[in-house]
């Protein structure tokens, strides 16, 4: 078994969260910066082991597309044609920045830490995009 990989894909930065080994628990990775985040995947993907990428598909609460899926769709596609060994799939990221600023907040996160890094954010966003699709996939 290999690691899962999520990503909560931004315009300026992406949230990154991934399981164990044995696909059993997600936690968050981190935080990086959009134009660094294709070397930062590939590096890690060889390193670590990763089977397969979940990558948040931005939609609107209506269920159209939000204005990002444009940049997601060409990140999506490039992998795909590059690494076709490590298949990645959407899976839907409706509310989960909503989410992860309750569950920062009911965490006792401090005003100011959340206000101060902001990447924290998309980090349990992806966190929470795995742990989603985890418990949609198990039996």
């Amino acid at each position: 078994m290999g690691r899962i990989l999520s990503i909560d894909y931004g315009k300026k930065r992406t949230g990154l969260a991934v399981t164990d080994p044995m696909q059993i628990i997600a936690n968050g990775l981190t935080t990086v910066s959009t134009v660094d985040l294709w070397d930062f995947l590939q590096n890690y993907c060889k390193k670590e082991g990763v089977e397969r990428i979940i990558m948040g598909k931005p939609t609107q609460p209506n269920g159209l597309p939000s204005e990002n899926m444009g940049r997601v769709e060409n990140f999506y596609n490039r992998w795909r044609k590059a690494h076709p060994e490590i298949p990645i799939e959407y899976y839907d990221e409706r509310f989960t920045s909503v989410i992860a600023h309750r569950a920062m907040i009911d965490g006792g996160v401090k005003k100011k830490v959340r206000r101060e890094n902001k990447g924290l954010v998309d980090e349990v966003s992806a966190t929470i995009i795995l742990e989603d699709w985890m418990s949609s996939h198990r039996y």
